[in-house]
């Protein structure tokens, strides 16, 4: 096999490929490779983890049909730093061979036929526009929850409503919810998706104008002209969110967003994960303070238009900065009730998106 590409075409796509290629099963070293399969000038390029397989469709000079099996770590680290322009890749007995101008690697291959075969994507397809979809999985993806032995409160819930497609992610201490105006496939039918899979397909969505999206009993892909990620579905329960979002908060801010937000970044000098920020809303304002043990303190005051009683709260800082950045737009409204529940945080203007964050004990 052999043939010529682009190198930054030939790069973006090895990088992505490079993070789903696994680096954990030592057992299946075709699973730490990109599978590369040349016909005419299409160029297939694929790798799996088991759990979520990506593969690239790319047009290239082809010179030699044929197919191999290289380190996806290992052969995006070469491309990514070859000479822009033309390079050449080929594929000759056990070695690949990356040429361009005057630098040449030339590196060993994996068994190409221990590459897991991937079955085309199946079920009724549902088309959302990328940037719309981009946009959304930014706003909810970093709910979701980070721990492995947090199988349902990892992946985000992706449902059918009477108008159009929810997403929702929490990891126990927040929750992320977001709903698009998007034709879905039929009331009542929700799926649970790894958020691992919907972080990277946020990094691919601007390949295209649309995305197709895909479910069965298995799995969920979506799928462009030249991408096609796929990952198998999380079976399990998902908490009922919306038994925790509150109803009557009487207590609510209006702020600057952008002014809130360089305000945070200034407390979280002393924030911690261990110490909150106290967020002080009254009618004169908002005020932010962060107390530390050894006496050092920071206090940040931020107009804002307050309705109800004067109310203290205390918050991760991080957690809290997130969600403020998340709802986008120049003002974002925070309503609570009392010390103890959980407070809101949505952009002004737009009930599209809504920020729910659990209060830490003052």
């Amino acid at each position: 096999m052999k043939f010529r590409s682009e190198q930054g075409t030939l790069s973006e796509a090895l990088g992505a490929l490079a993070r789903i290629a696994s680096s954990r099963n030592a057992g299946t070293p075709a699973l730490s490779g990109v599978k590369m399969v040349l016909t005419g000038d299409s160029l297939v390029l694929s790798s799996t983890d088991t759990d979520i397989s990506l593969q690239f469709t790319l047009s290239v000079a082809g010179d030699t049909d044929g197919q191999g099996l290289v380190s996806a770590r290992t052969i995006n680290d070469i491309v990514r730093v070859m000479p822009s322009g033309k390079i050449t890749v080929e594929f000759a007995g056990d070695n690949a061979t990356v040429s361009a101008q005057r630098s040449q690697f030339t590196i060993p291959t994996l068994n190409a036929i221990e590459f897991p075969r991937t079955n085309p994507p199946s079920g009724d397809p549902i088309t959302i526009s990328s940037a719309s979809f981009k946009a959304a999985l930014a706003q909810v993806v970093l709910a979701a929850s980070t721990d492995p032995q947090k199988l349902h409160l990892s992946a985000v819930l992706m449902a059918s409503t009477p108008n159009g497609i929810r997403l929702v992610a929490t990891d126990g201490y927040r929750l992320a919810m977001r709903d698009l105006a998007e034709k879905a496939a039929g009331d009542d039918k929700s799926f649970l998706i790894p958020a691992r899979a919907l972080a990277e397909l946020g990094r691919l969505l601007d390949m295209s104008e649309e995305i197709i999206v895909r479910f069965n009993d298995i799995d969920a892909s979506f799928q462009s002209p030249t991408m096609t990620l796929v990952t198998h579905l999380v079976n399990a329960e998902y908490p009922p969110y919306m038994n925790i979002i509150p109803k009557n908060n009487t207590n609510e801010a209006t702020i600057n967003r952008e002014e809130l937000l360089d305000a945070l970044r200034r407390s979280r000098v002393l924030a911690s994960e261990m110490t909150p920020v106290r967020m002080r809303m009254s009618s004169e304002g908002v005020r932010l303070t962060v107390t530390l043990t050894d006496g050092s303190t920071s206090v940040e005051d931020i107009d804002a238009k307050f309705s109800g009683e004067d109310i203290t709260l205390a918050f991760n800082s991080d957690y809290l900065s997130q969600g403020v950045d998340a709802c986008g737009g120049e003002e974002v409204i925070i309503s609570t009730s009392i010390p103890s529940k959980p407070a809101i945080i949505c952009p002004v203007g737009d009930e599209s998106y809504l920020y729910l964050l659990m209060p830490q004990r003052l």
